[in-house]
């Protein structure tokens, strides 16, 4: 009940995500226009982020989750019968938001309620259960692929997980009932107030206070200190992320790389960074985040910088291999850290408004990316393009060294 939901929507989107341009492509879409419909699941689920923490706040996490899967079957129906590519780009939009609700709802329910000593492991954990999905669902599409010949059966599997989610949240035992509130909520240093007091080293006493439900733009505002600084941070993390699955699959084609060659490269820098999601929970949890976030962040900073001086090289095609693990193993470490941050300094009595605000800004942090080595590259070169990356990975790190200590809170 806590992991499977996530895993089966999990399933159900990487089956799905690698044949969205194709279906835009048949719809008339030329490759700019295909890229930018696909670019609607991203956009859909930042702006599905804000309205899933009010959602949870106001009705709970099981809810929000059933409600979410009814109205993600409605946006596969859409794809299944879109004629346009107007109404195709808005189902798929449909399902990114409702992406929103599934991450949100069980991040919610995990800071509420999972303690601080294993809170780590935990979301990493999560962490790799949707990374799971996303790397086995593109396999078993091209398997349904292979039997059928038709997209359609893809998207048929999709809506079978979201059913068997469904059914899952609503009449599986209700984790929210099972596990009390305040299991998660750990002695604070106040980490949201916009006074920011300077972290002594020295644990705080006292109980933790009861606070009115907030509305989500005054929870924003309260916690605009925080946002502005570790949540920045947070959202250069997310953007180094979300730069390397890009970066990879485009610097092979640069190099004149076979399809082939670059897709073992990107899987096995992918395996790496799978195999690697558990180890960074323990570490969280044994040393403090830091310890996951500095390190994953300076590997994947001297990753994009190392690579963007090696195109000329004659060795340039092992370089690009080797350096693709060396981000793997970055991305690796740095699983279930921007759960686990944001579980860290959300509101112990009522995170949701908070992490809405939290996920739309590091998932901004993701959409933007992208566009930034797009328009690098178009403007100057890709090997500019993946050093402003690596530039972007060091200033986060230096974020990471000076607000983690002053805002992430310490167990007695």
């Amino acid at each position: 009940m806590i992991y499977g939901p996530t895993l089966l929507f999990a399933l159900g989107e990487g089956a799905v995500i690698p044949l969205i341009p194709v279906i835009a492509n048949r719809l008339g879409a030329d490759v700019a226009l295909a890229a930018l419909v696909a670019a609607a699941l991203v956009v859909g689920q930042l702006c599905g982020n804000i309205p899933a923490g009010w959602a949870v706040a106001r009705f709970g996490e099981r809810i929000t989750m059933g409600v979410a899967g009814i109205v993600v079957l409605a946006g596969l129906t859409g794809i299944v019968f879109a004629q346009s590519l107007a109404f195709f780009t808005a189902a798929v939009f449909l399902i990114g938001f409702c992406a929103a609700s599934f991450a949100l709802a069980r991040h919610s329910f995990m800071t509420t309620r999972v303690p601080l000593t294993f809170r780590a492991r935990a979301l990493s954990l999560l962490g790799g259960t949707f990374r799971l999905g996303m790397f086995v669902g593109p396999f078993i599409s091209a398997g349904l692929l292979a039997i059928f010949g038709d997209e359609t059966a893809s998207i048929v599997f999709f809506a079978v997980c979201q059913v068997a989610t469904i059914l899952l949240v609503f009449f599986g035992p209700d984790p929210e009932k099972a596990v009390p509130v305040g299991a998660g909520s750990p002695t604070r240093r106040g980490a949201g107030d916009s006074r920011d007091a300077e972290d002594t080293g020295e644990p705080v006493t006292g109980a933790i206070p009861t606070v009115e439900r907030e509305g989500v733009f005054r929870t924003m505002w309260r916690f605009r200190g925080v946002l502005a600084r570790l949540g920045l941070a947070a959202a250069s993390l997310s953007a180094v992320r979300s730069a390397r699955q890009v970066v990879l699959p485009l610097w092979g084609v640069s190099l004149g790389l076979d399809a082939g060659t670059i897709a073992v490269v990107v899987g096995v820098s992918g395996a790496i960074d799978f195999a690697l999601f558990y180890a960074s929970g323990q570490v969280m949890d044994r040393f403090g985040r830091l310890w996951a976030a500095l390190p994953a962040m300076v590997l994947m900073g001297a990753g994009f910088l190392a690579l963007s001086f090696t195109h000329e090289l004659g060795s340039a095609a092992m370089w690009y291999a080797m350096f693709a693990a060396v981000l793997g193993v970055g991305n690796g470490l740095s699983s279930g850290i921007l759960l686990t941050l944001g579980a860290d300094i959300a509101p112990p009595t009522e995170p949701a408004a908070f992490l809405g605000s939290w996920r739309t800004l590091t998932d901004a942090g993701g959409a933007i990316a992208p566009l930034i080595v797009s328009a690098l590259t178009a403007a100057v070169s890709l090997s500019v393009g993946v050093g402003a990356m690596g530039v972007i990975a060091v200033l986060g790190a230096a974020g990471f060294i000076r607000w983690v200590p002053r805002y992430v809170p310490r167990s007695r």
